[in-house]
């Protein structure tokens, strides 16, 4: 039946009360300027791909453009140290990581420029195992072969990361811990130029979060030796676990969040986990992550993700890697 205008008018005047509260407490915050996503690290790398991804449907839904700014160095810790003294206004994000923001609090102790407390949880994003690979030319096919090459000759072979104390760094420690093994630690900064490298032959073995990776391994370009979960990535369901080949404390899970500085409002916050979170359930972008062996948050009972559950998760996270440094002996030059 035909609506005159005025029926149209009380409808829409009527529809603010029939939304959930969420959605007006939601409302209370608009960023009225560009926000942008502050990345520890080069373009290239899980962190940048993961605050990409993230950055146009955040926008989308802020009504701003949201840029991505690469800020690399010391594991992670010049971008961390950009935001920390950002203004609180949720304006200026952190693309979060297992590096930045669990493992340098012990790795790098007083010389670390920033505190836990000096950000607020917003959402975890994702989690994704690390893989173990070398260049195809190492007469290795799996990661007991890398072992009994690496035994046969101690101090030979070169294990790249993408900086130290990074997730990969740790992954390599523990192999080495685990394994029993002898091999040098090569930093980079970032991903992208540790790949270019491993792929030349100039550094044989590589640890890195499998969505970085995964198209140089699914092309041949590097051969994958394990992953560093409980079970396998459905991303390459073909490639076996550390645990798989007799390594289980060979266990290392990346992870990436968004952390605003401290002191920005609860509302803010609250703002920006909620729309990270619908953004996360969307099916294209499930898709995205899957594609690239990323796991969802399920952090919250719902498996979605929330500033309290990964506030408590980042300070678990920081207490495991403490121990893990302090074992594998790992510093910073």
């Amino acid at each position: 039946m035909p609506f005159s205008r005025r029926t149209l008018l009380g409808a829409s005047l009527a529809v603010p009360a029939l939304l959930p509260r969420a959605s007006l407490a939601q409302g209370a915050w608009s960023p009225a300027r560009p926000i942008r996503i502050v990345v520890g690290f080069p373009p290239g790398g899980t962190t940048d791909i993961a605050a990409r991804l993230l950055s146009e449907p955040l926008g989308r839904r802020l009504g701003q453009t949201v840029v991505v700014e690469n800020r690399p160095g010391a594991g992670g810790n010049i971008g961390s140290d950009v935001v920390a003294k950002a203004e609180p206004d949720g304006l200026t994000l952190l693309m979060q990581t297992i590096s930045g923001g669990a493992i340098n609090y012990a790795l790098y102790g007083t010389r670390m420029p920033v505190k836990p407390e000096d950000f607020a949880a917003v959402a975890l994003m994702m989690r994704v195992p690390n893989a173990i690979f070398v260049n195809p030319q190492v007469p290795a096919r799996t990661l007991a072969e890398l072992v009994a090459l690496a035994k046969a000759q101690p101090g030979v072979l070169n294990h790249g990361s993408s900086g130290a104390g990074t997730s990969l760094h740790m992954t390599g420690e523990l192999l080495k811990l685990e394994a029993g093994i002898d091999m040098t630690h090569v930093p980079f900064r970032g991903a992208g130029p540790m790949l270019q490298e491993i792929i030349a032959g100039r550094v044989e073995v590589g640890v890195d979060n499998l969505p970085s990776v995964i198209g140089h391994l699914r092309d041949g370009r590097l051969r994958p030796l394990a992953v560093t979960t409980k079970e396998r990535s459905p991303a390459m369901p073909e490639v076996p676990t550390t645990a798989e080949a007799g390594l289980p404390a060979v266990e290392a899970t990346a992870w990436f969040g968004l952390q605003a500085p401290a002191r920005t409002p609860a509302r803010i916050v609250q703002r920006l986990s909620d729309e990270m979170n619908l953004i996360l359930r969307d099916a294209d972008m499930q898709k995205k992550l899957a594609d690239l062996g990323g796991m969802m948050p399920a952090l919250t009972a719902d498996g979605g993700t929330s500033p309290q559950a990964f506030d408590a998760f980042v300070k678990a996270e920081i207490a495991k890697w403490a121990v893990v440094v302090q074992r594998s002996g790992a510093r910073v030059e």
